[in-house]
This record gives C-alpha cells, structure tokens and sequence, in this order.
C-alpha cells in the first residue's frame, strides 16, 4: 500500500472520533454542553476536508475517477462507522459531568 493511501486512512480515522474527543466546537470556540447536532455537523465537515484531500491526493498520482451518489453514501457510512470508538467514549465510558 502507498505511504499517500496509509496516511489518508490515519487521518480520516482521527478525524472521524475528533467531534467526540473535545468539548468546544470547531476545536475554537469552548461551549458548557456540546450537543449532538455540533458534534454531528463537524463529523459531516470533517468528512468533507477528507474528502478533498483524497480528491487531491488521486489528482497528483492519476485522473480523477468520477463517482455517483453511492460512492459518497459509502464512504460516509465507512467514516461514521469509523467513529463509533468516539462515540462510546463520548456517551458510554466517560462519566457524567466530565
């Protein structure tokens, strides 16, 4: 496997479980009490930056292929199910009030 492709895997997996480790929006601005929609609204713009990496990634090494909504259903589904380890810290082991 390609040093880009192992990389690229890396980062989407922080990226997926990063809207659960961290109790301020957008990693700037600090809230009492994140709620779901945030944490679900940064999961969807993470998954987008991604996205675009993995787009300029395969522009450098060979043409673009181009894909239909199942591709992106796909891969949206795979980052979410990447961020379940996130989800059980954020919701199931930590303890109320942390």
């Amino acid at each position: 496997m390609q040093t880009s492709i192992v990389v690229l895997l890396l980062l989407a997996v922080v990226a997926a479980n990063l809207p659960f480790a961290t109790t301020r929006v957008a990693g700037m601005f600090k809230v009492a009490r994140k709620r779901f929609g945030w944490q679900a609204l940064e999961l969807a713009a993470l998954y987008l930056l991604v996205g675009l990496l993995a787009r300029l990634l395969e522009s450098r090494a060979m043409p673009v292929h181009p894909q239909n909504w199942q591709f992106y259903v796909t891969t949206f589904s795979l980052f979410v199910v990447a961020a379940f380890p996130g989800f059980l810290y954020r919701y199931f082991w930590r303890k109320p009030g942390q």
